[in-house]
């Protein structure tokens, strides 16, 4: 059985600064490329941020470069999103993933978690 369990959402003030995780179980995130995807109410899901097998190698969308940092700790099993200098239009629930195939396409994720939610205020 596979869950990924995302923590570390809540809400802050433009330009501050949230760090997400990702719990992973049933599966050894080793093998996998792990991402963060985002969705704000009424539009779709988007990509944020992926990472292959060892962090050493990572891609963000336009919207989030510079800001967000995406990492892994494969000992832990864990993915982390630190999101600094946030600012109003990064609310949205974020989602961790883990695909087998690279790149920012939802359907390369197989698994999914649950979502946290991120609300930055003006």
């Amino acid at each position: 059985q596979v869950l990924l369990v995302e923590s570390g959402g809540g809400s802050v003030q433009a330009g501050g600064s949230l760090r997400l995780s990702c719990v992973a179980s049933g599966l050894t995130i080793g093998s996998f490329y792990m991402g963060w995807f985002r969705q704000a109410p009424g539009k779709e899901r988007e990509f944020v941020a992926v990472t292959d097998w060892s962090g050493a190698v990572t891609f963000d969308a336009d919207s989030v470069k510079g800001r967000f940092i995406i990492s892994r700790d494969n000992e832990l099993n864990t993915v982390q999103l630190q999101m600094n200098d946030l600012k109003p239009e990064d609310t949205a629930v974020y989602y961790c993933a883990a695909a087998r195939v690279w790149g920012d396409r939802i359907d390369y994720f197989d698994y999914w978690g649950q979502g946290t939610q991120v609300i930055v205020s003006s």
